[in-house]
């Protein structure tokens, strides 16, 4: 059986979560959709695909309004969709990040050492990975940077991601291995940093602590209370949270880094400043 993907897994946590607002068991649900009850849980634990039918029938029952029942279908038609990214050999968190990514209206990332991954010139996406990867040949690192640089297209359609980054100040002296690379990576953040639907704000070295002292971390959301996702990344695993409560938390941390770092115009001032210093 294959894995389920990630709009499965956002859908049956999102019907599960209406069901259980209405502190409904599913054998309710099936008294009054006539779905089984053993298929509802299928469907929520996303071991199983919905039906554009199926979907319908609950959000009614659920009394879901109509922009969130919309969104349900669409994530019932999409659930199995294959995207760019599966003709490469990614893994499946990786894989996962970048459906989200297409998916989602907005991000909000937190980064205390690298520069946001759809905001990287290919070079310094080359030297990180590489960085990062520690064994990769160049022949391995070199569909990863395109990958990644395929990703920055959310940033361009025509409805755009909306991103809010935070930066923190050594992310923007990290010594990057050659000519150039950190002043184009610099000049890369100034240039995006004057789209409409980005914000970049930079953490100074001299803030008192906070809460993204503990790492780095990304909300992706959706458009719709409850259907947000927190993305944990370490050197060799990935962790989302999708539980409500948590994502919560992960949001409330981030209006404080928010309020902590330094304004848009002076984190500009700043990143400019340290593009001249890297001739």
């Amino acid at each position: 059986m294959t894995a389920p993907t990630v709009r499965r897994r956002r859908l049956g946590l999102e019907l599960r979560r209406l069901r259980e607002e209405l502190k409904l068991t599913l054998d309710d649900v099936e008294a009054r959709s006539g779905l089984s009850a053993s298929k509802i849980s299928r469907i929520e634990s996303a071991t199983r695909g919905a039906r554009t039918a199926d979907v319908e029938r609950l959000a009614n029952v659920y009394g879901a309004p109509d922009a969130l029942a919309g969104l349900l279908v669409t994530l019932a038609k999409e659930g199995g969709r294959r995207g760019w990214w599966q003709t490469y050999d990614l893994s499946p968190a990786y894989a996962d990040l970048i459906s989200l990514e297409t998916d989602a209206v907005s991000t909000r990332t937190y980064e205390p050492l690298l520069i946001p991954g759809l905001f990287q010139t290919a070079a310094y996406a080359r030297a990180a990975i590489s960085a990062i990867s520690m064994t990769a040949t160049p022949d391995q690192v070199a569909p990863l940077v395109e990958v990644r640089m395929a990703r920055q297209a959310v940033l361009s359609r025509p409805d755009p991601l909306k991103f809010r980054a935070i930066i923190h100040e050594a992310a923007l002296t990290t010594c990057v291995p050659g000519a150039g690379v950190m002043r184009d990576q610099l000049q890369r953040l100034l240039d995006i940093a004057t789209y409409p639907h980005v914000t970049i704000q930079i953490m100074p070295a001299t803030a008192e602590l906070h809460p993204g002292a503990t790492g780095g971390f990304t909300i992706l959301g959706f458009g719709q209370p409850g259907l947000e996702a927190v993305l944990l990344e370490h050197l060799k695993s990935s962790l989302y949270i999708e539980e409500s409560t948590e994502v919560i938390r992960y949001a409330e941390a981030f209006e404080r880094l928010t309020a902590t770092a330094l304004p848009f115009d002076e984190s500009l001032s700043l990143i400019s400043s340290e593009k001249d210093a890297h001739k």
